[in-house]
């Protein structure tokens, strides 16, 4: 019999550090790259891999998140298969998830009525391509109880991830799991490189399950997957490594074949939007051979008019979603969302837009975030004065990042 494999998706997230985005909504549903949600990169992942069955565990304000599962991942029920949304039930008490451990320990009951062989766990708030079957095999071949994802990292960066140490024997097996150290040691084969965890696993299926039961036992464990689960299997010899440059994704570029982006900031998650927009992208939407799934709405195409007088606008590096009208508007290296208005006169650069957002004539908008159902009257600025921003309510960074939260009118 083939090997069953089920996929868990870890949705539960607050993304706090991605506020104001986060305010009325869970992380992996928040917007991304125009038209599409955080948790679509990793969902798509997993069903261009093979898998058929694939839970999407939620907790914090899931509301738009459950929607958007149940409304975009419909798959066929004849063989079985389904993409279904799974929040806390709180199974063993009244009380939510209290980690991503944790979560899979209060979930178990869907494990168990699947009966797999091997369980894939992934985050749902990073953004890349990866090809998880070529990953299962290389767990299957170690005959290791986890295998981690890796990706290499500058050495200088170590301090800011999860660094996997690998076993000098052995460069397949992990020989230490340290939290942002300060003294990481580079890798054999590049010293000024190191391997930091991507969030994404492959168990054997029962040891999953024994994993996380004896996790729930601890009284001072914080049911952390990567934090609790992974050192109990290190200590025991039976965690591997996988080197994401092994894996091989269908259509990828030399320029964007090893592409992840962790998008848990403002920072980072502006960053990778402009990944989106160059000539040659670091990350490509366009890459038909793994595409990237999504909800597509009912929507008429984007479309560039001249305003009232004849004005032309421009459009150049930049994305503009289906729905979108632009008239008389200029637009510079940014990403706009489903259903936006932009009218005359008016200059969006460098930013990012979300849907049905409409910004009036004459307004102009430098280096910001713009959340859903924003309205900007005519004449008003948005990231040209940061202190008169910050004044206003917005969120603005230290790199300098105007963040207008959702439904908010921004006066002159």
């Amino acid at each position: 019999m083939p090997t069953k494999v089920f996929g868990i998706v870890l949705a539960g997230g607050e993304g706090k550090r991605l506020m104001p985005l986060t305010e009325d909504r869970a992380k992996p549903a928040v917007p991304f790259g125009g038209q599409y949600r955080l948790v679509d990169f990793a969902i798509s992942n997993l069903i261009n891999s093979g898998l058929r069955q694939i839970v999407v565990l939620t907790q914090y304000k899931s509301h738009s998140l459950d929607r958007h599962v149940s409304q975009t991942w419909r798959m066929s029920s004849l063989l079985g298969a389904y993409v279904a949304s799974v929040p806390a039930q709180q199974r063993l008490g009244k009380r939510w998830f209290s980690g991503s451990a944790d979560a899979i320990l209060q979930s178990l009951n869907l494990i168990r009525d699947e009966k797999p062989d091997i369980v894939v766990v992934v985050g749902a708030d990073h953004v890349y391509r990866m090809d998880f079957d070529q990953m299962v095999q290389a767990h299957i071949d170690s005959g290791k109880k986890v295998t981690v994802a890796a990706i290499r990292q500058p050495i200088k960066l170590a301090d800011q991830f999860g660094v996997i140490e690998v076993d000098q024997s052995d460069v397949t097996s992990i020989g230490r799991f340290r939290e942002k150290p300060k003294d990481a040691l580079g890798l054999p084969d590049s010293p000024k490189e190191v391997l930091v965890s991507m969030g994404n696993y492959v168990f054997d299926a029962d040891a999953l399950i024994e994993a996380v039961e004896s996790d729930g036992e601890l009284p001072d464990s914080s049911h952390d997957m990567g934090g609790d689960i992974i050192p109990y299997f290190v200590a025991k010899g039976q965690a591997g490594v996988y080197d994401f440059n092994r894996n091989k994704v269908p259509g990828s570029t030399d320029r964007d074949k090893y592409y992840w982006r962790d998008v848990g900031s403002i920072d980072s998650f502006f960053d990778a939007h402009m990944d989106l927009i160059s000539t040659l992208p670091v990350f490509n939407l366009y890459n038909t051979d793994w595409p990237i799934y999504s909800m597509q709405v009912n929507s008429p195409p984007a479309k560039f008019v001249r305003d009232a007088k004849g004005r032309v606008g421009s459009t150049v590096d930049s994305i503009v979603s289906l729905g979108s009208l632009l008239s008389g508007a200029t637009i510079e290296r940014s990403v706009l969302g489903p259903w936006c208005k932009v009218d005359s006169g008016s200059t969006i650069s460098d930013s990012i837009v979300f849907d049905h957002v409409q910004i009036g004539a004459d307004v102009d908008i430098r280096r910001a975030i713009l959340d859903k159902e924003v309205f900007v009257e005519n004449g008003a600025h948005i990231g040209v004065d940061h202190d008169r921003d910050r004044a206003r309510g917005f969120t603005v960074t230290e790199s300098g990042i105007t963040v207008v939260g959702k439904g908010v009118r921004v006066a002159p």
